[in-house]
């Protein structure tokens, strides 16, 4: 096997669900004043996917716009890695079934549960494959987040929204370029800060577990909020240290669509340019990890990557799973 120097990108989707719903919408259901939820997250709409379509039904435009970017033949796609909390199924995995529906007939398959950060980490991981195997890796990111929002949890229920967004990663000979610096990291002494209670190993289902712990809980939205900007904040130093870069290098920062306020604060912690912020929060909301690959893909289509950009990606999430990764475009 054939490895390489470096990856770059070479196509992006994304793709949100048609049903748009209004903050007004929000906040009547949930006894909120008018303008409330914009002034604290920076939303005004969000996309809520239909009652048909399941994770893989809305990963699959994003991805298929990807690869049709990327020009690549499917029959060399050799890795596909889906980031996300809401898969079709608990099990199987629902990226080989994704696999499957994009005609990746070689391509292994696997699911990663990174919360809002899972794209950041997937994307580290393909970039390793890539390096070493010398093979194209397709990066998936989407959630269906809709389905788990608790209306008695205003916190949370004001924030997540339904997306996908995609990458296809290919070998480079450029080795100025592709993943130039990454930094991932976790805090599981805050592992409760975002949960859904029950459901799993600890708690499974049976007949005694209360509906609402089947949903989003956020109990201290102050302190989410004071965790994220320090993680986000950190690792993307210690991303841009690695890659030998400084706040005047970067083009583009595209941080986790959390809350405006949020990555306002890391913006401004890091000394980055107004200009370079890569924002959709206003009209798409929270999609956990699908956020970071969708406003790329949206960027892009505005003002495609130019050889040597320097983009900063950072996220954090439910766990404390976080992460930053300084991308050049090549």
């Amino acid at each position: 096997m054939r490895g390489a120097p470096a990856s770059r990108i070479a196509g992006l989707g994304r793709h949100a669900p048609e049903r748009r719903v209004e903050n007004a919408e929000l906040e009547a259901a949930l006894g909120l004043e008018e303008g409330w939820i914009a002034r604290r997250t920076g939303i005004r709409a969000r996309r809520y996917a239909a009652p048909a379509e399941a994770l893989t039904d809305i990963a699959r435009p994003a991805a298929e716009q990807a690869l049709a970017a990327a020009g690549v033949a499917r029959e060399d796609v050799s890795l596909l890695l889906l980031a996300t909390s809401t898969p079709d199924h608990l099990l199987p995995p629902s990226a080989p079934l994704l696999a499957h529906r994009l005609g990746l007939a070689r391509a292994g398959g696997v699911d990663l549960a990174g919360a809002c950060s899972g794209f950041l980490y997937a994307l580290t991981l393909a970039d390793g494959f890539v390096r070493t195997q010398g093979r194209p890796v397709l990066v998936v990111a989407a959630n269906i987040l809709s389905r788990r929002i608790n209306p008695a949890d205003r916190a949370s229920a004001v924030l997540f929204a339904d997306a996908a967004g995609a990458a296809l990663l290919v070998p480079s000979k450029d080795a100025g370029g592709g993943l130039l610096g990454a930094h991932l990291t976790g805090d599981g002494a805050h592992y409760g800060q975002i949960q859904i209670p029950a459901g799993g190993s600890r708690r499974p289902y049976g007949p005694d577990v209360p509906p609402q712990d089947l949903l989003m809980a956020m109990p201290d939205g102050r302190a989410v909020f004071t965790l994220g900007v320090e993680m986000m904040t950190q690792s993307a130093r210690h991303a841009m240290d690695e890659a030998g870069v400084t706040a005047g290098e970067i083009t583009r920062f595209v941080p986790h669509q959390a809350n405006t306020r949020i990555f306002e604060a890391v913006r401004k912690a890091l000394g980055l340019a107004p200009e370079t912020v890569v924002s959709t929060i206003a009209e798409f909301g929270n999609s956990s990890a699908a956020t970071i690959p969708f406003s790329l893909a949206a960027s892009a289509e505005v003002r495609p990557l130019a050889c040597g950009e320097m983009v900063l990606m950072t996220a954090v999430g439910a766990g404390l799973t976080g992460g930053a990764v300084v991308w050049g475009a090549s």
